[in-house]
């Protein structure tokens, strides 16, 4: 039997990207003109790729019909030149999926599409629904059938049967059945829906291009299409994209905000905006808290690439240690590499990173990371930086411990496999084998957002305080706080 190494290794992993785009029609029937759609929502999705690695899929619609592909892999593998020559129309959306462990398969592949009696519909979906399986087994008793595990379908199939109603009750009614996470990009064959959960969890974003308009989980995917960055999607926001423009409209009662903090902490790329706030900013800021709350003597700072590099300089420019480039990461090791065994797939962290001993021989280090999750990274780590000659090894995380698990949308182990709910800081740092460990404080975390947009207020910490924005589902093992604000 093998084993995708990756599948078991020692971050927290988002499920998922989406995008989408609308482009007014032009009397132009080439065949060129006629693929630009999904080519861009393509190159977006290639600028999500952090976001998921499992499958990735393009909808496309002609006016008339929608046309699907979707495969297994990166975007690079799940789609060749002529697949993309095959999608042609005027609007598109697209996913990228990263699956829990035993439900990657092609049927739960997104963006999902369905065909009845009144139009067809296809639903690109980023988040997770936590009364999915009451709607699932309500639909079920009302006749509905299922292809996948996917929360997703739930969805289409909500949405499907309201349509008679017309696309914008559908729309309203569909969302304010769902209860959870969710930032969604949605076709029929003639517009483009962008929706956010009420408390704003998942990210989204309006983006202007030539000749039309986009939707992405992340700024960066705009810009790697040379395109405007508009704004973000509002929580509790629905906006319905045509050759009118961009209609907006909020359903339900308003929500207190509260945006996913990891999206800072790790998720999104460092060069995006979400939510005004600057990602690399909010890493920097994050870094520098950590280094007021826990000092330490020592002679050089490295990052953990690449979401540690950002504290990584923040927590040098404030603590005044210098910053070196001590860590490097071999880029080509790629979702698919194999390992057979458990210890094989642990010691996939000596073939991934490497310490530069030139930079650290026989000096004091401070190495920041973003997260600790099993810990078995962070003990690779240290024995990376002590072979590389490392006299002491100090290990700051810019965030507090990671103790409970994530509903909304997040791939975190059982709160059993976290090493922060059984152990504390003294034990972690006996475990990884580092002469000081010290995590960024909820309140230190919480203020270096602040401080780069005061006026986003609330965040959603549940996997840090095991405090949620709305009810969860309860863990046998472990007491969780379910908390609405």
């Amino acid at each position: 039997m093998s084993f995708d190494v990756f599948s078991q290794d020692d971050k927290i992993h988002d499920k998922c990207g989406v995008a989408g785009v609308y482009l007014n029609k032009v009397d132009n029937h080439a065949t060129d003109s006629q693929t630009v759609a999904a080519r861009l929502v393509y190159y977006a999705l290639y600028a999500l790729q952090h976001r998921g690695q499992d499958s990735a899929g393009i909808v496309v619609s002609n006016g008339t019909e929608l046309k699907c592909h979707k495969q297994l892999g990166l975007i690079s593998e799940a789609f060749s030149a002529d697949d993309l020559k095959d999608l042609q129309g005027t609007i598109s959306v697209g996913h990228v999926r990263y699956a829990t462990a035993g439900s990657c398969s092609i049927e739960n592949a997104q963006p999902i599409v369905s065909q009845f009696k009144l139009g067809s519909v296809a639903v690109a979906h980023n988040g997770q629904l936590v009364n999915y399986e009451q709607i699932r087994e309500m639909l079920e008793e009302t006749g509905s059938t299922f292809n996948t595990t996917s929360d997703t379908e739930v969805i289409v199939k909500l949405i499907a049967k309201s349509y008679k109603k017309g696309l914008e009750r559908a729309l309203t009614d569909t969302i304010q059945m769902i209860k959870g996470s969710f930032a969604l990009c949605i076709m029929t064959e003639n517009c483009l829906i962008g929706a956010r959960d009420p408390n704003g969890i998942r990210p989204l974003c309006l983006g202007k291009i030539d000749n039309g308009w986009m939707l992405a989980s992340e700024s960066c995917a705009i810009d790697a299409v040379n395109g405007e960055f508009v704004r973000d999607i509002h929580p509790g926001e629905i906006v319905i994209i045509n050759d009118d423009g961009v209609l907006s409209f909020e359903f339900g009662e308003k929500t207190s905000k509260r945006a996913c903090v990891f999206e800072y902490v790790y998720f999104a790329r460092p060069d995006s905006i979400i939510d005004e706030i600057a990602v690399e900013e909010a890493r920097m800021r994050m870094g520098a808290m950590l280094a007021k709350e826990s000092p330490v003597v020592a002679d050089v700072v490295v990052g953990v690439p690449d979401s540690g590099l950002g504290a990584a300089l923040g927590y040098s420019r404030e603590s005044g240690v210098p910053y070196a480039m001590g860590i490097v990461k071999n880029k080509y090791i790629g979702r698919t590499f194999i390992a057979p065994t458990q210890k094989e797939r642990e010691n996939m962290v000596f073939v991934k990173l490497n310490a530069l001993k030139s930079e650290l021989n026989g000096k004091r280090v401070i190495v920041i990371d973003d997260s600790i999750v099993r810990g078995t990274t962070s003990r690779r780590l240290v024995q990376i930086l002590r072979r590389a000659g490392a006299k002491e090894v100090h290990f700051r995380v810019s965030s507090p411990p990671v103790r409970f698990p994530c509903y909304f949308g997040i791939n975190t182990p059982r709160r059993a496999e976290l090493i922060s709910s059984s152990m504390d800081s003294d034990a972690i740092c006996k475990e990884i084998g580092a002469d000081s460990l010290a995590f960024l404080s909820a309140e230190g975390m919480l203020e270096a957002c602040r401080s780069c947009n005061p006026e986003q207020y609330g965040y959603c910490k549940g996997c840090f305080t095991g405090e949620y924005p709305m009810s969860v589902p309860g863990e046998l093992n472990g007491h969780i706080t379910n908390k609405t604000e």
